[in-house]
């Protein structure tokens, strides 16, 4: 990026539009709904506001309730009438009468000066209550005052999720509960909860105790850098944990109340190092001396693609034991969760040790196996057998696809575009997640090394938003086997809540607008520059981590300029300063406040680094900003 001559940039891209006018208000929803009329005039809610309802969706109803006295201290009367059709005066109507044309999860939403009405059902009524909740101003402590509106909604895709791997790193139930609650404000309607891999296995399952004695565990290590320290002899597994059928029932329970489904995720058959550190006889090598893994060391990666593992931790294909293993853990993974669904990983199997195996070449002899991907897919074959017979269905990432596999499975896919095309091209249903068109929310957040650790490549929020999962090369019928779009959070670089909140926020409500939202109704500016700056000032209230936008929407850049001025429209964050250094230092708040157009003037074959940075009132800092201001004669030439 190059200019000469006195150069004027708003330094904030991403500026915040901050009124208080219902218009604005209106676009701060997210996701943003398919039709939004504005109106004229203002509803004042407060505790006087009656709560009608036909008597359906009470668990909504609680919800919503218990939402506006946390939020707003505002505590209403619910009066139930079956035959109510329209709001009185200062009154909230809550029904389901008139819900029967509305499309599947949605909502009808009108707010006039004298009373609000939502019609909707099931889940489509929760998300009208959602939206409402948006609706009230920050600043509400008693009475609220929402803007007059008219809303009518239904989401785009029937699968809107996120994926939390709890094996990398565990986390408890409560702070599993605070995240579905996050992603119920957002219309967010199912949970990915990847329960096993070769760091550890998080859940009870009675028929089979060790894996969580033994698999649950493992030594502490602090970070997975390719190269962490195998477990020593006679160190002792203390990190870890796991859930009980009881406490998974609880978080289904809470889950449901908030219409959301959970999608259990099994990984096999490989990454299940745990499993076998458990039973070493469901793996071909049988070798009692593996443990649960701490990290990533016992792979090693070829530049020219593709790796080795040291220790085994693929389950054998070929051995009878592993599938009755299997079926029993299936069945009671299947008595547990009611979603259809369930989740078996089949990715990045290393067949290392199967291609080495007499055993496993016989079989593959007399089955007329001819290589290790048929193998697995053998084995995939089979465990979907296991699976139907649960009254369940099989999904997993694109790998289970390997081998010339016939039977009739969903795909979540990785990879994109390609995949996508051939999955659907034979009648798989899929479910888009492909890190590449940011929805791996475990990389970076910008390509600057002041990123936080991350598992690899960087996915900004726009990424997320930009993404269609309805590539231009699938035909009408193949869209049509697209159930959704998930977000994922590998937990290798996450070992607790607050760097979990960081990575997924923003990122997450980008996802849930590409989610909802038709591609027609979207906008980013609108996204970035009104919606986002609400949303990120509600967390910076509550105490929540996400990243702070920069000032720039560069990181890093060069400008040629004799004269630069330094204009900052707004911050990107409500009540947060942006300081600045012009002498290569890192800025803080002891540095040069913003406070309004700052004219610098560049010497004649000299550069000024202009670095900047955002903190929010809650003391949370952006990355910074680096702007070389440019007026040597070397870059002239």
């Amino acid at each position: 990026m190059c200019f000469s001559k006195k150069i004027i940039i708003p330094i904030l891209s991403l500026a915040l539009s901050v009124s208080t006018g219902d218009a604005v208000a209106q676009q701060t929803i997210i996701p943003m709904p398919q039709v939004l009329q504005t109106g004229t005039g203002n509803f004042v809610f407060n505790s006087n506001t009656l709560i009608r309802t036909d008597g359906t969706e009470q668990p909504a109803l609680a919800y919503f309730r218990e939402q506006l006295l946390r939020t707003g201290r505002i505590k209403n009367r619910v009066a139930i009438d079956t035959k109510a059709t329209t709001a009185g005066r200062s009154e909230l109507l809550v029904t389901s009468r008139g819900a029967e044309d509305l499309p599947a999860e949605g909502y009808r939403l009108t707010v006039t000066p004298s009373g609000i009405r939502l019609i909707g059902k099931g889940a489509g009524l929760f998300y009208g209550l959602q939206t409402l909740l948006q609706l009230l101003p920050a600043s509400a402590n008693g009475s609220a005052v929402i803007p007059c509106v008219a809303i009518e909604d239904a989401p785009r895709f029937r699968y809107r999720g996120l994926m939390l791997d709890v094996s990398r790193h565990f986390f408890t139930v409560e702070q599993v509960k605070d995240l579905l609650d996050l992603m119920a404000r957002y219309k967010l309607n199912r949970f990915h909860w990847h329960l096993t891999d070769d760091q550890g296995w998080r859940l009870e399952i009675k028929s089979y105790p060790e894996l969580t004695r033994v698999g649950a565990w493992r030594v502490p290590r602090i970070e997975f850098s390719g190269n962490t320290l195998p477990p020593q002899p006679g160190e002792k597994a203390t990190d870890g944990g796991f859930y009980t059928q009881e406490q998974v029932k609880e978080v289904i329970r809470y889950a449901a109340d908030r219409h959301i489904e959970i999608l259990p995720e099994i990984d096999v058959p490989g990454h299940s190092m745990a499993a076998i550190a458990a039973y070493p006889e469901l793996c071909v090598t049988r070798d009692t001396s593996i443990k649960v893994s701490p990290g990533s060391s016992f792979a090693k990666w070829f530049p020219g693609g593709g790796y080795e593992m040291y220790v085994d931790n693929s389950l054998n294909p070929t051995s009878e034991k592993v599938y009755e293993f299997l079926d029993k853990v299936f069945g009671e993974v299947a008595a547990l969760f009611p979603y259809p669904y369930i989740h078996i990983g089949g990715d990045e199997c290393f067949k290392g040790f199967w291609e080495k195996d007499p055993a496993v070449k016989r079989f593959m002899e007399q089955h007329q196996i001819k290589d290790a991907h048929e193998l697995q897919g053998y084995f995939i074959s089979r465990l979907n057998k296991i699976i139907l017979s649960k009254n369940k269905k099989l999904i997993g990432w694109d790998e289970i696809t390997e081998g010339n596999l016939k039977d009739n499975v969903a795909v979540m896919n990785r990879f994109g575009e390609k995949g996508a095309k051939e999955q659907t091209e034979k009648g798989m249903d899929i479910v888009l997640a492909p890190g590449g068109n940011g929805l791996y929310f475990d990389y970076a957040q910008s390509a600057s090394d002041q990123e936080p650790s991350s598992h690899g490549g960087d996915a900004p929020a726009w990424k997320a938003y930009e993404y269609n999962p309805e590539y231009p090369s699938l035909s009408a019928d193949q869209r049509k086997h697209i159930m959704g779009v998930e977000g994922c959070v590998w937990t290798e670089n996450i070992p607790g809540i607050s760097k979990l909140q960081y990575m997924i926020l923003p990122r997450m409500l980008a996802l849930a607008e590409t989610a909802w939202t038709n591609p027609g109704k979207k906008d980013y500016r609108r996204f970035a520059q009104t919606a986002l700056p609400a949303h990120l000032a509600d967390f910076d209230r509550k105490g929540m981590n996400y990243r702070v936008p920069t000032g720039f929407s560069y990181i890093d850049t060069t400008i040629t300029t004799e004269q630069f001025t330094l204009t900052i429209p707004q911050t990107p964050v409500p009540g947060s300063k942006v300081f600045f250094t012009l002498n290569n230092r890192p800025p803080g708040d002891f540095d040069h406040e913003y406070k309004g157009p700052v004219t610098i003037d560049v010497p004649k074959g000299k550069s000024i680094p202009l670095k900047t940075i955002v903190i929010t009132p809650a003391g949370r800092r952006s990355i910074i900003t680096r702007t070389l201001l440019d007026n040597s004669d070397k870059q002239k030439k």
